[in-house]
């Protein structure tokens, strides 16, 4: 993630200078105020393990936490009292696995986003990690290798 341009007036990462973007005041914590302590360990173990498979940043918005390489690949959609939802994004729909609830496809065809729930640990299964690594492959604008 080097040679990325930062925002002088939140510190997001860009790997455009001036890259268009709404500047806001939220933190990861601020999403997690008032939720339970073991929905936040659930998203900390999430993040660890995400990391072991390669380096990301997050960027808080208004309404969820994107994941971000070279360029954002996925979010975490919604944080719940005992599950979190997470959004991977990729260039195809993958329709035939069971750890999408739900996969959304932007105007054109050419994104898709795959949802994945998670209210334990062990959902980050060999599946998902599987499915993590092929998103931040897409995050740093690498051929898909699955």
């Amino acid at each position: 993630m080097d040679n990325m341009w930062t925002c002088h007036e939140c510190g997001q990462k860009f790997l455009h200078e001036n890259q268009n973007h709404s500047c806001n005041e939220r933190t990861v914590d601020s999403f997690f105020n008032g939720k339970s302590d073991s929905v936040l360990e659930l998203f900390q173990y999430f993040i660890q393990e995400y990391q072991k498979i390669g380096g990301f940043v997050l960027h808080p918005a208004k309404s969820r936490i994107a994941f971000a390489a070279k360029i954002r690949f996925g979010y975490i959609a919604r944080v719940g009292k005992d599950f979190i939802d997470i959004a991977l994004t990729f260039n195809k729909a993958y329709r035939d696995n069971l750890c999408f609830y739900r996969i959304g496809e932007a105007p054109g065809g050419k994104i898709f986003q795959h949802y994945i729930r998670l209210k334990h640990k062990d959902d980050v299964n060999d599946e998902v990690r599987r499915f993590m690594r092929v998103a931040l492959q897409v995050g740093n604008k690498q051929p898909i290798t699955e």
